[in-house]
């Protein structure tokens, strides 16, 4: 596959063209965008939690939990992501795997009747 069009731009530029197509509901394009830039940038949350949202919402569940996964190492408060992640967890059928993670995110949310 000819990725000259994904990876062409600075990475600013590529951020911004990921965020169109997250909006723009295209999400396995968004994530072939991030997935190069996450890997240039891996000391930053912001891409790496854009592409695990991809990856989710185009069902490609593993990816998302890996880059989800990578993202608490990185910031182990990072709300969203322990949300997203026991999200992802359940989808795959892990309810007992995603029972901590999605108490951990009710927690940082503040809704502590959560927990």
């Amino acid at each position: 596959m000819d990725t000259t069009y994904y990876d062409h731009g600075t990475a600013a530029e590529r951020w911004e063209r990921a965020r169109q197509f997250f909006d723009a509901k295209e999400y396995a394009t968004a994530a072939r965008i991030l997935d190069t830039l996450a890997d240039e940038v891996p000391e930053q949350v912001a891409p790496r939690l854009l592409l695990a949202r991809a990856y989710y919402h185009s069902a490609q569940l593993r990816r998302a939990e890996a880059e989800l996964r990578t993202v608490i190492e990185l910031d182990p408060v990072e709300q969203y992501a322990r949300l997203l992640l026991g999200r992802t967890l359940e989808r795959q059928g892990r309810d007992a795997d995603a029972a901590p993670h999605l108490r951990m995110a009710a927690a940082l949310a503040g809704d502590f009747a959560e927990v």
